[in-house]
């Protein structure tokens, strides 16, 4: 029972850093960035995302809490993250630049 108790410790410790890593990114993004995308607000997202952090510092990851959390910073990683960073967000992205470039750079309608 020990091994897999080390086993769930150290399950918890990538937990509370990918917790970490999306309160620190939602910290970072502007407010109107997340009005823009038609997310919820900043501040919502800050609390939600501390209190899942927290919760995964506090109780095992085998409880129930941890894992709503878990599912909360996915939520935020898959939905809300990708869809601020393409209203341009702040804090990373591309800077600069029009709206007609490619991945490759900009179209100039086959000139």
């Amino acid at each position: 029972m020990a091994g897999f108790d080390g086993l769930v410790a150290l399950l918890s410790i990538p937990l509370s850093v990918f917790g970490c890593f999306a309160l620190v990114d939602a910290f970072i993004r502007r407010e109107d960035a997340f009005r823009a995308a038609d997310k919820q607000t900043k501040p919502f997202w800050l609390i939600i995302l501390a209190i899942a952090f927290v919760v995964s510092l506090i109780f095992p990851i085998l409880s129930f809490l941890p894992i709503i959390g878990l599912i909360a910073i996915i939520v935020y990683f898959v939905d809300v993250r990708p869809a601020i960073k393409q209203v341009g967000g702040g804090g990373g992205g591309r800077r600069g630049g029009s709206s007609s470039d490619g991945p490759y750079g900009p179209y100039n309608g086959g000139r």
